[in-house]
């Protein structure tokens, strides 16, 4: 019988150890990696903020989508969809960066609809129409085969 062994966190969840590039590709074992954002951090909104926008700002968006990601699933219901938007604009640059051309320009698409919701307003100072066109464009430049750079395309989440 052949078994195999799944990584697992300290709490005996699946926890894939695997080293990881700077955009979320996985490396061999026993590579460097960039180090991994912890999960279920709760953290207040201006901390998610601030530490997606270090991520960001380092060319590290599938770093930044954790993030976002643990805001939607702790956050007040209310604004799940607000965080899940933010952390699809965050994937769908890392999955454009990488050159999948397809899914980063859907995920940048849905991610700036994800955030059509909240209208105008910038609940927590997040600047949503800015960061809608910049997703739009984004995609319609990714879709032509324009090479993306994560750092230098990284999106200003407070205006």
């Amino acid at each position: 019988m052949n078994e195999t062994r799944r990584d697992r966190d300290a709490e005996g969840r699946a926890r894939n150890a695997r080293p990881r590039d700077g955009l979320g590709r996985p490396l061999p074992y026993g590579t460097p990696g960039v180090e991994r954002q912890p999960e279920g951090v709760v953290r207040t909104p201006d901390e998610t903020l601030q530490e997606a926008q270090r991520l960001l700002d380092a060319g590290k968006p599938f770093h930044a989508h954790e993030v976002f990601e643990d805001a939607w699933k702790s956050g007040p219901p209310e604004e799940r969809e607000l965080w899940r938007g933010l952390a699809q604009l965050a994937v769908g640059l890392t999955h454009a960066a990488r050159g999948n051309t397809a899914g980063g320009a859907r995920l940048l698409r849905r991610g700036a609809g994800a955030l059509a919701p909240y209208g105008e307003g910038r609940p927590h100072g997040i600047e949503l129409d800015g960061l809608a066109a910049w997703a739009r464009e984004l995609a319609g430049r990714v879709e032509t085969g324009s090479k993306v750079d994560a750092e230098a395309e990284a999106p200003r989440l407070l205006g």
